[in-house]
């Protein structure tokens, strides 16, 4: 079992927001402790309250075993080379934020005072590691059927799309400049705009050949990603 987190007093009693939580995942915690621990941020913690590393790193492990047996049940002709850039997407960081997104996960994470006004809860990489930690939670209060039912619940139909999501705008377009003798797509930082907790990276692509193409987003990996994107559908015309 993990190790329970220490709280003082009432501080033990489950939140609003977490409660809505559990029943937004559709899973009652019998141990609501792993519940509080898996949305504790390390920003929180003393030496009397524990965070939901621990929880992240068996998470993480849980995950992978889980898509990989549907992925490999999903497509019985499928190789090893189609089945894992399938598992990299949909075990990606940037997957399970989508997913504690959409569980609306960010509202019930407990942080310190610094790192919520910097915007933690809407943070990609403190919502992904959440989501792990969740799915580890369940696992250690009713066992692995039921963190894999969770899991194929949350991912839904991201299996069986998993060979859109495993798209790589940025690969395919270095492979198209490869297969051309070009150099490597660049990629250059335009502007950067808003606060530091909220910033927008504005990203251009751009290719030894001329073509160009611009994308905005709140990271400068997504706005690669986007402008990658942008690029090859003028490359397709």
């Amino acid at each position: 079992m993990a190790q329970r987190p220490v709280f003082q007093g009432d501080q033990l009693s489950i939140s609003t927001s977490a409660t809505e939580l559990e029943q937004r995942l559709g899973h009652n915690f019998a141990d609501k402790a792993l519940l509080i621990q898996a949305l504790t941020h390390a920003s929180l913690t003393t030496t009397q309250k524990t965070d939901n590393q621990r929880l992240e790193f068996l998470g993480d492990r849980i995950l992978g075993l889980v898509i990989a047996e549907a992925l490999f049940l999903e497509d019985p002709n499928a190789n090893e080379g189609k089945l894992a850039p399938r598992l990299n997407a949909l075990v990606r960081k940037e997957t399970c934020a989508e997913i504690a997104v959409e569980l609306q996960v960010g509202d019930a994470l407990r942080m310190g005072r610094s790192e919520m006004q910097s915007g933690g809860r809407r943070k990609m990489a403190l919502l992904g590691d959440a989501m792990e930690a969740i799915i580890a939670a369940i696992y250690l209060d009713a066992g692995f059927d039921a963190a894999r039912a969770a899991i194929l619940r949350y991912w839904g139909k991201r299996i069986s799309q998993a060979d859109a999501i495993s798209f790589d705008p940025k690969s395919t377009l270095q492979e198209w400049a490869q297969g051309r003798g070009l150099q490597p797509p660049e990629y250059i930082e335009i502007s950067r705009k808003g606060p530091d907790h909220n910033p927008v990276f504005v990203i251009e692509a751009g290719l030894a050949t001329g073509e160009r193409a611009r994308a905005e987003a709140n990271s400068k990996k997504s706005a690669q990603v986007l402008a990658a994107q942008a690029l090859l559908k003028i490359l397709e015309k």
